[in-house]
């Protein structure tokens, strides 16, 4: 089985047993930019064929032992989703046809142009192209931990400082305090900081404190005697994560402050003391202090949790983020919604990187869902019209827009060829010295994408 990337025209198994055919469809493909092998028969073309094949089988119909119908059914077999071009003589149309209700993706009909066979077997593996693309974030996605979310994605000096600090503490048993305004990935964070521990293996427990209704939280968070366990008791071994906790009702924070330094849990009915053996990861989009002095929160649980502060940046403070951001965003969503992924076009990058986002990360993984369902006007309106917001707001030229638009683009093909250069030239089908040129035009190092 031949796997591998994509070349710049795409990969193409030609088959067909007669060899002037033969020759004549391979140079016609290959000097359109395809990679093609050719095969003189089904039995041969089958041992390139598999699930990770990158592109797409073109057969011949009438060949001997095996014709080019029971090649595709076998082809199909092997991956339902690979595409199969059929070449099929005039009387043949109507089995042609029938062929495509049973999984064909398209058929020519001798005698075809050259340009033809191109034209079909360019959207073919394209069509190729997309389906292993989806296939590999449903499976990336899928053997994430239950409730696992997005990897922390940027290049910014704000976001490697994020990345930095996560990994000077994370395997680490300190306490963290996260300040970040709302949508800014807090719990994401927090997921990170458990994720790199000694912890990793065992629970990571979530409560947001805004959320709870008071007559409850008490019982929610130390449990009842003979009734239930608590978080802090279930969280044992793991991290507790607890999230706006300015919200936490002031009566509480003192029995908190306690299992903070003693590590013990005394719950609801019951005068036993419970050892806990946690990490205490809070989260907060207010001043701290300032609401300890106001009296809205308790002092000394603030200097209890502003030992270890992690501060993640809004997104408005990393706007060159915000196109790589958005396109890892409308991969996730187009391996949700099995939708193909597509790109935004210069003007609507334009438009993201000019929007504040007050909703931050979350707004914009929002307006990504939207794209990906084709709901494209949501986009476009985006904080009002582009011009305005260009000229009032970011303050980039449509020059500096469009630079950001193609940064972003080579900064996801590495990120996704894992840094390689041969990989990422093919993906963005530019001449080698044209992208060692825009690397260095744009700061980037192939070193910093490999893993």
């Amino acid at each position: 089985m031949t796997t591998g990337s994509i070349a710049p025209g795409g990969s193409v198994l030609f088959v067909d047993d007669e060899r002037s055919v033969r020759l004549a469809g391979q140079q016609a493909l290959e000097l359109a930019g395809f990679d093609v092998t050719a095969c003189d028969g089904a039995e041969r073309a089958l041992r390139h064929l598999g699930r990770d094949w990158p592109g797409a089988l073109v057969t011949d119909v009438r060949m001997p032992q095996i014709d080019g119908l029971e090649l595709m059914e076998r082809a199909l077999a092997l991956d339902p989703e690979l595409p199969v071009i059929l070449i099929t003589g005039h009387g043949d149309v109507p089995m042609a046809v029938e062929a495509m209700r049973r999984g064909a993706y398209d058929f020519l009909e001798k005698p075809f142009p050259s340009d033809r066979l191109v034209e079909v077997t360019r959207r073919a593996v394209e069509k190729r192209r997309l389906v292993l693309e989806n296939r590999r974030l449903r499976d990336q996605l899928a053997g994430l931990p239950a409730g696992e979310v997005s990897p922390i994605v940027g290049r910014t000096p704000g976001i490697e400082r994020l990345r930095g600090a996560i990994a000077a503490v994370a395997d680490t048993d300190a306490d963290v305090l996260v300040l970040g305004e709302t949508g800014t990935g807090k719990e994401m964070v927090a997921r990170a900081l458990h994720a790199g521990s000694n912890r990793r293996k065992h629970p990571f427990v979530a409560l947001n404190c805004g959320a709870m209704p008071e007559a409850i939280f008490e019982s929610e968070l130390f449990g009842h005697e003979g009734r239930q366990i608590g978080r802090i008791e279930h969280a044992s071994g793991g991290t507790l994560f607890l999230d706006e906790i300015e919200s936490m009702p002031l009566s509480l924070q003192v029995k908190l402050l306690r299992v903070i330094q003693e590590r013990v849990v005394e719950p609801l009915g019951s005068n036993e003391l419970i050892p806990v053996d946690l990490r205490v990861v809070a989260a907060t989009k207010v001043d701290l202090r300032k609401a300890a002095s106001e009296g809205k929160f308790r002092e000394d649980l603030y200097y209890r949790l502003n030992v270890v502060v992690v501060t993640i940046p809004p997104l408005r403070d990393r706007r060159d983020d915000i196109p790589l951001l958005f396109q890892h965003f409308v991969v996730q969503a187009a391996a949700r919604y099995n939708r193909e992924p597509r790109a935004p076009s210069p003007a609507q990058v334009q438009r993201l990187a000019a929007h504040d986002w007050p909703g931050n990360v979350r707004e914009l993984r929002n307006a990504a869902d939207r794209f990906v369902l084709g709901l494209d006007d949501t986009l476009s309106a985006v904080g009002g019209t582009a011009p305005a917001m260009a000229a009032g707001r970011s303050g980039l030229s449509l020059a500096e827009q469009v630079d950001l638009f193609e940064k972003s683009l080579i900064e996801s093909e590495l990120a996704r060829c894992k840094g390689s250069v041969k990989a990422a030239i093919e993906a963005l089908n530019i001449p080698r010295k044209t992208f060692y040129d825009k690397l260095k035009r744009y700061g980037l190092s192939r070193e910093d994408f490999v893993e």
